[in-house]
């Protein structure tokens, strides 16, 4: 059983089936698990009933796979936004496999949902971070989710960080889930409204891309296709596919100013019609940038890039 994964609830009571001992585990394991605290787990045993089936004399209490099922229900549904005693009423009362989606609010106020993905990212709770973006992806599009939802969500992790020097595993958690949930939105185009794709690249040793993924899911929405060459394109594979496809424009990342060398976009060969450069990410210096297109955030660099293949 995964560390997050759902299992099923028996169908009456809430006795454990017979299980060995490396399937039953202890108060700190399971906090660990669900990123809870030990005390907590024991307020909810004490306060809502929700504590280990069984419980063996002389022995310490020791939770099964369908107690950790209730109890990853539980702590899914406070970070939706449920209260405390009616996700209790909630866990101890469902049967049969969980579906997120139904777990998910609809987050009315932008900042609420921040809220629960952040402490669903602390707790590596990878599945309620899909089904949430899924949702909102789903309703607000790539650029409004983009600005309002996983820009503060990174600010806050990041800052986080920073502040402690602990919890970089759960920004790198947070990334790998990001780019696929923006690489879904990302489909084959049927009719795509660009004869050539569009280039998108993080230059030099850089390897920040998730703007780029942001990037392609946004343009994908609009029927712009893309070649996404990804972190740590070398100047001389930039030049190679701008020769072969021709595109219409060439999306240049730059996190750090380290990466961001001028000859990325003067050094690029001379086609016709030459492609619209345009420069993201805070490592360009904007007085070497003077005759490309610089942009501050997504909605600049899509409407740069629909204005380069005629929209």
């Amino acid at each position: 059983m995964g560390v997050f994964q759902l299992v099923s609830w028996p169908t009456s009571g809430h006795d454990c089936p017979v299980a060995t001992k490396e399937e039953q585990l202890t108060v700190a394991a399971v906090a660990r698990r669900l990123g809870v605290a030990p005390a907590t787990l024991r307020t909810w045993d004490r306060r809502y009933g929700l504590g280990p089936s069984s419980h063996e004399s002389g022995e310490h209490r020791r939770y099964c796979p369908e107690d950790l099922a209730r109890l990853t229900l539980m702590r899914r549904l406070i970070t939706s936004g449920v209260s405390p005693c009616d996700a209790a009423e909630q866990a101890k009362n469902h049967k049969g496999r969980i579906n997120l989606e139904t777990i998910v609010a609809d987050y009315v106020v932008r900042e609420e949902l921040v809220e629960a993905l952040h402490k669903a990212a602390k707790a590596l709770d990878k599945k309620f971070i899909e089904a949430a973006l899924r949702k909102d992806l789903a309703h607000y599009g790539v650029q409004q989710s983009w600005s309002e939802v996983i820009v503060p969500l990174l600010f806050l992790v990041g800052n986080e960080w920073e502040a402690s020097g602990t919890g970089v595993e759960v920004e790198h958690v947070l990334t790998e889930v990001l780019k696929g949930i923006l690489r879904e939105h990302v489909e084959d185009i049927k009719k795509p409204v660009n004869a050539h794709p569009v280039l998108l690249a993080s230059v030099g040793e850089e390897m920040h891309s998730l703007a780029l993924h942001a990037l392609a899911a946004a343009l994908a929405e609009r029927k712009i296709e893309t070649y996404f060459l990804g972190a740590r394109t070398p100047h001389e594979a930039l030049c190679a596919m701008i020769s072969r496809s021709a595109p219409p424009a060439v999306f240049l990342w730059a996190q750090l100013s380290k990466n961001a060398d001028p000859k990325y976009f003067n050094e690029i060969p001379a086609i016709r019609p030459m492609p619209r450069v345009v420069l993201g990410g805070p490592g360009w210096n904007h007085d070497q940038c003077k005759d490309v297109a610089i942009v501050e955030d997504l909605s600049q660099a899509v409407a740069e890039i629909e204005r380069a293949v005629g929209l």
